[in-house]
């Protein structure tokens, strides 16, 4: 840095070069950089001295911004490698099976379970060795021939009743029950996806108060999917409710308490939404298009409500929408977010993150907040559809369902509320260290998820 002194200062001037000789800028044993005094013809009397100070703390103004930089550079290149990864990561390379728990014919237990279709298929076939049940079933599966699908299921009995069965269990006083399957296989659809239906009846010969059920379906081992989830209802031995297994947690008992039920459903909601790519990218485009905190507290805010209402009228049965539609609207949404922050790019270059005009009122937010507001509203309305119907419950009404609903919620919020703690105020100081590589950054990983989006979109409205 250069300073230029003027008649005024030419008594400093004077002082730096008595105290400071002019070939030294630096005093290590003081450990200070210090500046070095040049003078011009005439400095005396014109006070066109000047003073050179070393760059050493411009340098590490500029390594604090490369840090910063390569820090969200990181995450994006974290985002874009998860985009990489394929599709399937919208909800996973991971599947949840659905069950239901109740009275059976005298005095049995009756489960009615729901199976992915391509993954039960290709499951058992490994499992029990029966490389004609995967002939069989998997191009029926190609084929969306539903027919073709059930019948070799049915044909192969041995194997798929045999798979469920050594992987799925109902125990009374510690001794499990003998199962038999009620009639024939089904085929039903959700979330766009073929899912096989069979009921099974368990004779158990000690009788209880309460009984034990477990569910070690679709394993890690397999290679298949990861983390799977069984998700069951039951209304039996004289109590009602829910309940979420996988592989920490394998089984429940239909005697379990209230804040057992509740803990299993707020862990539920958060390990949705940190499994559910499409909801995290949704979130991240909200974050990199917010130009201050009090935005994107307003845009989560508003994200929020939208979703807890629909999530909570389509849990109760109240509101129907079809996952054909509900799910490349999710996707669209993605798209269109993350493109808001792209176009104000485009539009206003350097300027994208300054307010157009400064708003009055309590949230001061100018035509452009209050817009983006509104769709963010609008596109959350549609999550809570799709939260909805990941859940999968299928329940009668009661306060207990309710609020485990809510719990599930909750769970939810926690998870979101988390990843805008960590990545919102990292890429705000990056945005004032340096607000060029701040839009850069955040304009690269806007970008990736509207990519994302689109191809969502287009793949969920052609089922390719």
């Amino acid at each position: 840095m250069v300073v230029v002194l003027s008649r005024r200062t030419e008594s400093a001037g004077s002082f730096l070069s008595q105290v400071l000789p002019d070939t030294g800028s630096r005093r290590p044993d003081l450990g200070l950089c210090l500046p070095t005094v040049r003078r011009s013809p005439g400095c005396r009397s014109s006070a066109t001295c000047t003073v050179h100070w070393p760059t050493e703390g411009k340098s590490m103004s500029q390594r604090i911004r490369r840090s910063l930089a390569v820090t969200v550079v990181g995450l994006a290149a974290a985002v874009i490698t998860l985009l990489s990864a394929g599709p399937a990561l919208a909800h996973g390379f991971t599947s949840t099976v659905y069950g239901d728990v109740t009275v059976g014919d005298e005095g049995q237990v009756r489960t009615k379970l729901e199976l992915e279709y391509d993954l039960f298929v290709v499951s058992a076939a490994d499992y029990e060795k029966d490389d004609p049940l995967f002939k069989q079933g998997q191009p029926a599966f190609d084929d969306r021939d539903a027919t073709g699908m059930v019948a070799a299921l049915n044909a192969h009995r041995k194997s798929t009743v045999g798979y469920v069965t050594k992987r799925f269990s109902v125990a009374s006083n510690g001794v499990t029950c003998a199962p038999t399957q009620v009639g024939d296989f089904t085929l039903g659809v959700r979330e766009g996806v073929p899912y096989a239906g069979m009921l099974l009846d368990w004779a158990c010969a000690e009788s209880g108060a309460e009984h034990e059920v477990r569910s070690g379906l679709f394993p890690d081992s397999e290679e298949y999917v990861k983390g799977t989830k069984t998700i069951l209802t039951y209304d039996v031995d004289g109590s009602s409710g829910s309940a979420a297994l996988d592989a920490e947690h394998p089984s429940f008992s239909t005697g379990q308490t209230w804040y057992e039920r509740f803990w299993e459903f707020l862990r539920l909601g958060a390990e949705h939404l940190l499994t559910g790519l499409d909801h995290i990218l949704f979130l991240l485009a909200l974050i990199a298009g917010s130009r201050r905190l009090r935005e994107i507290v307003l845009a989560a805010t508003s994200f929020t409500l939208a979703h807890s209402v629909t999530f909570m009228l389509a849990a109760l049965g109240l509101v129907d929408a079809p996952a054909g539609i509900v799910e490349p609207v999710i996707a669209l949404s993605i798209a269109v977010v993350a493109a808001w922050h792209l176009f104000g790019i485009w539009r206003r270059g350097r300027h994208a993150t300054d307010l157009e005009t400064a708003g009055h009122g309590h949230f001061s937010l100018d035509r452009a907040g209050w817009l983006r507001l509104a769709v963010v509203f609008c596109f959350g309305l549609v999550h809570g559809l799709g939260f909805a119907g990941a859940l999968g419950i299928d329940e009668a009404w009661s306060w207990q369902l309710l609020w485990s609903l809510l719990v599930f919620n909750v769970g939810i919020e926690i998870v979101q509320l988390a990843i805008i703690a960590v990545v919102f105020p990292l890429l705000a100081v990056l945005r004032r260290r340096s607000p060029k590589v701040g839009l850069w950054a955040t304009g690269a990983v806007s970008a990736g998820v509207a990519g994302m989006g689109l191809f969502w979109f287009v793949q969920r409205v052609f089922g390719f």
